[in-house]
């Protein structure tokens, strides 16, 4: 084997490697051995069939397989020697010209093929302690309890029978037939379905149809279903619905007792509270993470300059722009309504792109020199958390997860992920600041914002992605 560099521009390497026909001979005659004492041919007894009959018989079909195996091993032989860190797959090219292919196979001329990759940069890694970050932390005091419990209360109301007319926040059982042009719809009728008035549950015009009616009270009402309804066949249509009211029910509070707080699975109104403020320090640990994370993901990013393979770059633009584009038919917009171009949303799309790249190489390399892995153990939480998601699907899911270890890699990645950021930030300098909690989800909600309606996360939101 022989290997010469013919491309070394910036990140991108060609080798040329030339498998000598000298070499092919002997892994085709080797291979001829093996099939000689399997090959059951009529006229010869098993192991004695010569080599040159087994070569006239099956020598073009061995010597595919041959070369195949040939290029396998000296293009995986070729990459050690050199050293080299593909960033994927290196391309294969192999001889086009027949003249030249049929020469190879009959072994008077040498295998010459290229091999193009990318490769992963040279990363400088910053002096780590020298990084300084704020930690957001808020301090939950009785009044976010209060609010909290209020909040409970809300959401566990009860509803008592009224002979009035209903208004916003009763609840109403009717039952009713919707048609479309005079005919009943799929999904259109129901008996004694529950409808609490203001809630918006039902599509424009039925809620608003039922306010002031009484028990007893036969209605028609119009209603229309938004543009964007996720049955195509309904969005946009008028529907015209026969609802007949059955009943009528005032909103009560439930009175925060111990008998309530047991209905919620605890001892007692106290046992309530501290479970309440338990929850409340957990979602607050979660956003401050999240923000301190995203101060040492810009910080990092702002450390290091170094090239990125372009290929890596075009595969994380594309996985985006395919889901901009999805989400965009879904909702039926344009990049106009949007308030941007094409041309602008590709820019950012791809800026995006780069950055994860970016980020996903420099942490895996400080990862990789920490030695910093996710244990089996770690994955198969993981995985037992994502099967908890498919109730009634557990198996299918499991096998199909261990059957494809690229997909087990999607669940290790962000395990590593925040063990690095764990790691570096021990070596940062890292103070807590108290905010008030406005401030702490204010970047949150100012992402919802920024993200275009199709739902695709801006960059902070999840910059990168281990391979």
């Amino acid at each position: 084997m022989n290997v010469t560099e013919t491309n070394a521009e910036g990140l991108a390497r060609e080798l040329k490697v030339v498998v000598g026909a000298d070499e092919l001979e002997k892994r085709l005659s080797t291979r001829l051995d093996e099939l000689k004492d399997k090959a059951q041919i009529k006229g010869f007894r098993p192991g004695h069939v010569p080599k040159a009959h087994l070569r006239k018989i099956y020598g073009r079909s061995v010597m595919s397989d041959v070369l195949q195996q040939a290029v396998a091993d000296t293009s995986r032989e070729a990459l050690s020697e050199r050293e080299e860190r593909p960033a994927f797959q290196p391309k294969v090219s192999l001889p086009e010209d027949e003249t030249e292919i049929e020469k190879i196979f009959d072994g008077t001329a040498d295998l010459a093929y290229t091999l193009s990759f990318e490769v992963l940069p040279t990363v400088e890694v910053m002096d780590l302690s020298t990084l300084t970050l704020e930690r957001p932390v808020t301090v939950i005091t009785e009044k976010d309890i209060d609010e909290a419990v209020d909040r409970i209360l809300a959401t566990n109301q009860n509803y008592k029978l009224k002979k009035g007319a209903a208004k916003k926040g009763d609840r109403v059982v009717i039952d009713f037939v919707g048609k479309i042009d005079g005919k009943a719809f799929e999904g259109g009728t129901a008996d004694d379905a529950p409808i609490v008035l203001g809630a918006g549950g039902f599509i424009p015009g039925f809620e608003e149809g039922l306010t002031g009616a009484k028990e007893g009270d036969e209605h028609n009402i119009e209603g229309v279903f938004p543009e964007e309804y996720g049955e195509a066949s309904l969005a946009g249509k008028t529907a015209l619905f026969s609802v007949k009211v059955k009943e009528v029910a005032a909103p009560e509070t439930p009175t925060l007792d111990e008998e309530f707080a047991k209905s919620l699975g605890v001892e007692s109104v106290a046992q309530m509270r501290e479970t309440i403020k338990t929850r409340l320090e957990e979602d607050r640990a979660m956003a401050s993470r999240q923000k301190v994370k995203r101060s040492l993901l810009d910080a990092l990013n702002d450390g290091h300059s170094f090239e990125v393979p372009p290929t890596l770059v075009d595969n994380e633009f594309q996985a985006i722009w395919d889901q901009v584009i999805k989400d965009l038919e879904q909702n039926k917009k344009t990049f106009e309504d949007e308030d941007t171009t094409e041309e602008k949303a590709r820019e950012e799309y791809r800026h995006i792109s780069a950055r994860r790249v970016r980020l996903g190489l420099l942490l895996s390399e400080i990862g990789s020199r920490n030695n910093i892995t996710a244990t089996d153990e770690e994955v198969n939480k993981a995985l037992l958390e994502r099967i908890k998601q498919f109730p009634g699907q557990e198996r299918q899911v499991y096998d199909f997860y261990r059957n494809n270890p690229e997909m087990l890699g999607e669940l290790r990645a962000p395990i590593l992920e925040d063990k690095v950021v764990d790691y570096i930030l021990e070596l940062a300098k890292v103070t807590e600041k108290e905010v008030k909690l406005e401030e702490l989800y204010a970047d949150a909600e100012e992402d919802q914002g920024r993200r275009h309606n199709h739902g695709h996360n801006h960059d902070h939101n999840h910059d990168h992605k281990h391979d």
